[in-house]
């Protein structure tokens, strides 16, 4: 490799990293804008959002709020190492800083909740949904719900909601979908590991760490993985995150090389292959989905 090379190529290592693996803002391009819509009435547009420039922080109030709950989702492991037991960050599945269609946006978070979920059975708030993630997806603690860190990530995601109404959403969708009917070919879908996702996610499954120890791509299975707990673990459900966000690439127009790549048969062989790989149990999983019916691909 040149030195030329070398260079660019650390420098776009440090951009992922710093970003939570690929770049939040259009540099010299137009923002993103979608459609704000009634909760009650998805079909009527009623205004515009346009996802914020991070630079708009420094002019809030509670700008070093923000900052720090930015910087907690995009650096979870390392500044929180007591809550997360996996090589995991927020970000490693909230695309650019959750401001991506289809990449688990944050945009809508703060207006989302409170709300009766499946999985729970019950009405959870966004402090509960946030200790959720940290106890399945980062297979760790929970975050006292009055910590300053708690607070510091919800207020990130209230900035980015931008002040939309509580009665009002934006038109972004959050995930995409697959054809659930689709049979899993995990033989074909190693095949398609190795060939589109081992550079980043290792032979084995392991992610990829910087020359500081931070993680950079996260392992996709293994003790430092999501536990069987977490939305991940399922087949169609990470099908669908995979189809839509990877293999990831570096781009010149929008806001994420990504996706595209894969057919739906693709993307639910590999899924099935590393979702059923060994990954850490999670012991509340007896109190999942005690209304039903469980979905197809839960792990228990």
């Amino acid at each position: 490799m040149s030195k030329l090379s070398g260079r660019v190529a650390g420098a776009v290592i440090a951009a992922l990293v710093a970003a939570g693996c690929g770049s939040p803002e259009p540099v010299g391009r137009a923002a993103a804008q979608y459609d704000l819509v009634l909760v009650d009435d998805a079909n009527r547009r009623i205004g515009t959002y346009t996802i914020p420039q991070d630079t708009a922080i420094v002019d809030e109030p509670n700008a070093e709020q923000i900052f720090y709950g930015k910087r907690l989702l995009n650096e979870t492991e390392r500044l929180l190492p007591d809550h997360v037991g996996a090589a995991m960050n927020c970000n490693s599945c909230h695309i650019a800083q959750g401001k991506i269609p289809l990449g688990d946006p944050y945009i809508n978070s703060f207006n989302f909740y409170p709300r009766v979920m499946p999985r729970a059975g019950r009405e959870i708030d966004l402090e509960a949904r946030i200790n959720g993630c940290f106890q399945r997806s980062m297979n760790g603690k929970p975050l006292d719900r009055e910590s300053e860190e708690m607070k510091a990530m919800i207020a990130y995601m209230e900035w980015l909601s931008q002040n939309t109404p509580r009665d009002q959403l934006v038109d972004i969708a959050n995930a995409g979908t697959v054809d659930a009917s689709l049979v899993p070919d995990p033989v074909r879908g190693e095949r398609i590991y190795h060939a589109q996702c081992a550079a980043c996610h290792g032979d084995n499954g392991e992610g990829l760490r910087d020359s500081r120890g931070d993680i950079v791509f996260p392992p996709l299975w293994g003790d430092e993985s999501f536990n069987i707990g977490a939305g991940l673990a399922r087949t169609y459900k990470a099908a669908a995150f995979v189809k839509y966000n990877m293999p990831m690439g570096i781009q010149t127009v929008g806001l994420w090389g990504h996706g595209n790549v894969l057919s739906d048969q693709d993307a639910v062989d590999v899924a099935e292959f590393f979702t059923h790989k060994p990954r850490p149990d999670f012991p509340g999983k007896v109190n999942d989905w005690p209304n039903g019916p469980k979905p197809k691909d839960a792990r228990y």
